[in-house]
């Protein structure tokens, strides 16, 4: 893990700034420690100027290097699961298959890919009125549905959309792969991180469909809010770090290109033929 540090602060110390100089400032000053600030922007919006220079402002902020490196770090804390023939890792794309390829790996497990979508408010997308996944599972945010007053007729058309889309998605990553065997396994749901939680509340929903025999959330940064809520529907919750305050899975990465469909589809057949043959051991 990368530990960065305070050396940025001096360039965020006038309050006069606006908060498009210091996203600016930021590209400029951060350069490769964070190749995709834009990825940051599109999926946090600061309220005040003061939100986001308190982060440049820390005085060491720790890092993944890449989704790799997030993968390795968590399999060391899913040790015990290694070699375990009822285990399957379900990596939720795009961005939880590099980091589920990785525990699987690690662990001598199989992976497979679950596909879930949010369904976000029309305008502000990135606020998630509820999710689906496949198998027909919906879950709806009636809190956040009521206040943004959400019609039935405009959530039944963005689910339609998505649920096409869910569906491009299944057959770009897994092809013609028969589905995966949940009934009876212990299954562990990876992801690249955790925001709000809604997402992968939706694919624990669909896993409880299919009965499993464990359900383990593990993801490498989420915030400790979000780890205490998703214990109510999964029986374990395994996260590397819980960054306090949070802001956004991509501040945990200095590196958080997005990852294609084509990466997930190679991620997933490559996985399907290294199985290792003799049990592997984890590191201490």
């Amino acid at each position: 893990m990368l530990c960065v540090t305070s050396r940025w602060r001096r360039r965020y110390n006038e309050e006069e700034q606006t908060q498009s100089s210091v996203y600016a400032g930021a590209r400029h000053n951060l350069g490769a420690n964070i190749a995709n600030i834009g990825e940051v922007e599109s999926r946090v919006t600061m309220q005040t100027f003061g939100q986001l220079k308190g982060i440049f402002e820390m005085e060491c902020v720790m890092m993944f290097r890449d989704r790799k490196e997030a993968g390795h770090l968590l399999a060391r804390k899913l040790a015990k699961y290694a070699n375990c023939e009822d285990v399957l890792v379900l990596a939720l794309p795009r961005g939880g298959v590099p980091v589920g390829f990785e525990v699987a790996t690690a662990l001598n497990v199989p992976l497979d890919i679950l596909v879930v979508r949010k369904l976000g408010v029309p305008g502000h997308e990135e606020l998630a009125m509820g999710a689906i996944a496949t198998g027909g599972v919906r879950v709806l945010n009636e809190e956040v549905i009521s206040q943004c007053g959400i019609s039935d007729h405009d959530f039944e058309a963005i689910s339609t959309r998505e649920q096409s889309e869910l569906r491009r998605r299944e057959r770009a990553y897994r092809g013609d792969a028969a589905p995966p065997q949940i009934s009876g396994h212990r299954i562990i749901l990876v992801d690249d991180g955790i925001a709000t939680g809604s997402t992968m509340r939706a694919a624990i929903a669909a896993l409880r469909q299919q009965s499993p025999s464990k359900v383990v959330i593990a993801v490498p940064t989420a915030p400790l809010s979000s780890c205490d809520e998703l214990r109510k529907f999964a029986d374990e919750v395994v996260a590397v770090m819980t960054p306090e305050p949070f802001y956004a899975v991509g501040f945990s990465y200095a590196i958080f290109d997005q990852t294609s469909d084509e990466e997930v589809r190679q991620l997933f057949d490559l996985s399907r033929h290294q199985q290792h043959k003799t049990p592997v051991e984890m590191p201490a």
